[in-house]
């Protein structure tokens, strides 16, 4: 049986469902035929107790012991490996995306984790015969791409994390009226500073900046071990060809290179323009109503971190790819306008770009206009 649900296979056929509420000490198991219902409560991440009840409750329905079961839960901080584990037991399991869930707009509605998982129940019975708007499923990445995923991750952590280790040097100091640059010889030049009365810093602080200054040291020593498993992994390994391809383009580094490929280019099974800009949260967003219509921006549901970089990789191209195709449709149309105009227009372009990357990714169809590194042929 394949992980995704197909109408046909359960419109007529006698099918268990099983909708998994998960939370940190408890998960609540919601079964369901279509015409019965059963809730039992066991430990979290005990999936012996999942199979036993499992097994109970097909005897107490006299449903056969090879009976299909499908089951879902909410995409969340379980992550995946619920979703493999299930798969391995051979049921038929959705990952779903909890914010695409629909929900009653009443200003008051109570809310438990057994009206969650009967409402999860109802809805999973719903689509699995067919109603394919009952929510969105989230593609499960295979181990070895989730894994890779981890390293940009930490790195964007780190890069937080060592700015906010800096301000704070910054922010103790200037506390006491002294504006000091954070090189490598900060400890050296803290020795020298002196406040506004002549005097030294005090002890207890300077101790603070000390012990806050090694932080920042342990952190920018992570980031590069970091930055350097990426950078042997790009010249190296078979899965990051896409990262190196992109790299071919005037323009796009490393870092936009490997985030694309992974987040989006390498493992999902993209097959249209439409659907790729959804992924990234690209699209508009319009409100037509009666004689009301206008327009609510763009959705920003998708990816964050690929919107977020697209817009950048967009300033970036219009600087390193002047003559590219894009660049000249973007100052045609909105190079003269305002800021708020080139904001509006850099989304557009973002969009474009985006497009036109995967296409190189998957085609090697080069973007309009756009060069190719000094050195490539």
């Amino acid at each position: 049986m394949t992980a995704d649900l197909q109408a046909q296979e359960y419109e007529n056929a006698t099918v268990l469902y099983m909708a998994l509420e998960l939370s940190n000490t408890k998960w609540r198991l919601a079964f369901g035929d279509g015409t019965r219902q059963r809730q039992v409560v066991i430990a979290a991440g005990d999936i012996a107790a999942l199979c036993e009840e499992l097994t109970k409750v097909k005897a107490k329905w006299g449903l056969s012991p090879e009976v299909a079961v499908v089951s879902c839960y909410e995409a969340g901080r379980d992550g995946f490996w619920v979703h493999r584990q299930l798969g391995k037991l051979g049921i038929a399991n959705q990952v779903v995306d909890a914010a695409s869930i629909e929900v009653s707009r009443r200003a008051r509605r109570a809310k438990t984790d057994r009206l969650d998982a009967e409402a999860l129940l109802e809805k999973l019975i719903r689509y699995a015969r067919g109603e394919r708007r009952v929510w969105r499923v989230v593609r499960v990445p295979e181990p070895v791409w989730e894994d890779l995923r981890q390293l940009h991750r930490e790195r964007e952590d780190l890069l937080t994390e060592r700015t906010r280790h800096r301000n704070r040097l910054s922010s103790k100091l200037v506390a006491q009226g002294v504006r000091l640059p954070i090189g490598k010889d900060f400890v050296a030049r803290l020795e020298a500073v002196k406040l506004f009365d002549g005097s030294g810093l005090p002890a207890h602080l300077k101790a603070s900046l000390i012990r806050e200054w090694e932080r920042l040291q342990g952190v920018q020593a992570q980031l590069r071990a970091v930055e350097q498993a990426i950078s042997e992994l790009i010249e190296s390994a078979d899965r990051t060809q896409g990262v190196r391809s992109l790299m071919l383009l005037t323009g796009v580094g490393w870092v936009s290179a490997w985030v694309l490929v992974m987040e989006l280019f390498g493992w999902r099974e993209l097959t249209n323009r439409r659907q790729l800009a959804s992924l990234a949260g690209l699209v508009p967003t319009p409100y037509s109503s009666g004689n009301l219509a206008r327009d609510q921006g763009i959705s920003k549901a998708g990816n964050r971190r690929v919107r977020a970089l697209m817009i950048q990789l967009a300033w970036l191209w219009l600087r390193y790819q002047p003559d590219s195709k894009h660049s000249c449709w973007f100052q045609e149309r909105f190079g003269g306008g305002s800021k708020r105009q080139r904001r509006i227009g850099i989304v557009a372009l973002a969009r474009r770009l985006l497009i036109d990357l995967w296409r190189f990714v998957e085609s090697g169809v080069v973007p309009a206009g756009a060069r190719l590194k000094v050195g490539v042929a």
